[in-house]
């Protein structure tokens, strides 16, 4: 089983490391993470980079393929024509294409989710209507071969989830003993439904503050309507 994690400046590591922590121990799998040069990445925080192995004139198929997504730096993304074409591509030898957060948006830009149901994050989740998207607030969205998921945490429910399709639940079970992923929240805060509307505002802003973080660390980014959504 041949995975592909794409990774690039400005991701949110634990949409890739979450998914990663899963897929990685089914049995006969091999991980590949791959950006559009291989060579340093840095996260959304600016506190971690990774060295990336792989470009993606290097790797042309793969069983799953799975898009992290970021605060800000998946708008850039969204704009490279040759990312798009390589990720459309992939997707015609995957057995399941996925995505974490953000993510989600790479696979609309690319056209991949046209007339279909898909969720994101909950702030920019909205987005996905400008590509013939139809957007839905659920954990994690299942339609035809694509796997959407929404924000961050949720990658982890989405590999296990893809998981017990593969090698079925008893082996997802050891992986998710093996992981000891076992969440147990102090608060019933986690999903945009149940959140208080105080609660809501103050995450915003949070938001808010890292995009324009991740605005200065990934440099000039042409402004735009989508942008603005966000920055909200």
């Amino acid at each position: 089983m041949k995975v592909i994690i794409y990774v690039y400046d400005g991701i949110t590591m634990l949409d890739a490391i979450g998914p990663y922590e899963v897929l990685r121990n089914m049995n006969d799998t091999e991980v590949y993470f791959v950006a559009e040069k291989k060579g340093e990445i840095k996260a959304d925080s600016g506190f971690i980079d990774i060295n990336v192995k792989y470009g993606i004139d290097e790797i042309k198929s793969a069983d799953i393929l799975v898009i992290p997504g970021s605060t800000i730096g998946f708008m850039k993304e969204m704009k490279k024509d040759r990312v798009l074409k390589w990720i459309k591509e992939v997707d015609k030898t995957t057995s399941w294409t996925t995505s974490v957060c953000t993510g989600s948006m790479l696979l609309a830009a690319a056209g991949l989710l046209a007339g279909l149901k898909a969720t994101s994050h909950w702030k920019p989740i909205n987005l996905l209507s400008d590509y013939g998207t139809i957007p839905v607030r659920e954990r994690i969205v299942e339609q035809e071969k694509y796997i959407t998921a929404a924000g961050v945490s949720a990658g982890i429910d989405m590999a296990l989830y893809l998981s017990e399709k593969i090698v079925g639940e008893e082996e997802t079970k050891a992986i998710q003993l093996a992981i000891e992923y076992d969440p147990q929240p102090i608060f019933d805060a986690g999903n945009y439904s149940n959140a208080e509307e105080n609660i809501k505002k103050i995450a915003g802003a949070k938001l808010t503050k890292d995009a324009k973080k991740g605005i200065g660390l990934l440099g000039m980014i042409q402004h735009s309507k989508s942008i603005l959504k966000i920055m909200k």
